[in-house]
């Protein structure tokens, strides 16, 4: 039977076919990882007959967010951003069922979706079909899509996809690793959406980078100054990364500041410890 494949470790979805492909390219790239006993594969049904779910949460007035329960693979759950003028899901969970489509559904439906880098695309072309949602890649990074669509626009530094809603590429972990800026997040005081751009730590009171989590790689001094860089023009307080928690609930435009100088002094040996 054809069906689409999902990645078992990374849960990216690729091309309907009746066997799935020898390797997944994205966890066979030294960002992510392949299991020590080789390239698995499963499918949207055969998750949900394991007794995945949707886990679908208001996290606050005018953001939804929809993971899985237990969690797939790297485990990120998705924000839904509601404007008036349409919706956004950005970093999508690589499980997606009726449950999270009709929450969806009834919160006003999908304009786009978007990710922060390819080992979050997970189910993006389904959303995308599910609402007749333009895929919004960076132009970079579009290659890494496992699934074509022909729903998939380009984009390259700052695109502006709803009102108060930008998407800021600020490189680092992929070239095209990118953030949400969200004007009217934290009570108005600004929100970043950033995936495995930013990591906050699970302290909630500090955040760091990285090239690979998994392989324990540190990102370098140019490319942390650059996303920096990329997002000191907006104003936010809360930053809201991959999972569920840890969440910078507020000052995290001064903690981005002073983490990423405490960061640099580490990569330049100049750290004071102990």
């Amino acid at each position: 039977m054809s069906h689409p494949w999902v990645c078992a470790t990374c849960a990216n979805h690729y091309p309907e076919a009746e066997s799935p492909p020898s390797t997944c390219h994205i966890c066979a790239d030294e960002r992510q990882w392949v299991p020590p006993g080789g390239q698995r594969w499963t499918t949207l049904a055969e998750l949900s007959a394991a007794g995945h779910r949707a886990d679908i949460r208001e996290i606050e007035p005018g953001l939804l967010g929809i993971g899985a329960a237990p969690q797939v693979a790297i485990g990120q759950r998705s924000l839904l951003v509601r404007t008036a003028e349409g919706n956004l899901l950005w970093d999508p969970s690589g499980f997606i069922d009726d449950d999270a489509v009709r929450a969806v559904r009834e919160a006003g439906g999908l304009r786009a979706v978007s990710a922060s880098h390819p080992h979050f695309y997970g189910s993006i072309v389904v959303w995308s079909e599910a609402f007749g949602a333009e895929i919004l890649l960076p132009e970079v990074d579009a290659s890494w899509l496992p699934r074509p669509s022909p729903a998939v626009r380009t984009w390259s530094g700052v695109l502006d996809v709803l009102p108060g809603v930008t998407l800021i590429q600020c490189g680092g972990h992929f070239p095209g690793s990118s953030v949400v800026h969200w004007a009217e997040g934290a009570g108005g005081a600004g929100a970043l959406f950033t995936g495995d751009t930013i990591f906050v730590t699970p302290g909630e009171d500090r955040l760091t980078f990285v090239w690979s989590a998994p392989n324990r790689l540190p990102l370098p001094e140019r490319d942390v100054r650059r996303v920096v860089d990329a997002v000191a023009p907006y104003a936010f307080d809360r930053i809201y990364g991959g999972w569920w928690t840890p969440v910078l609930r507020e000052g995290a435009k001064d903690a981005l500041r002073s983490s990423a100088d405490r960061y640099i002094e580490f990569l330049r040996g100049e750290a004071r410890t102990g």
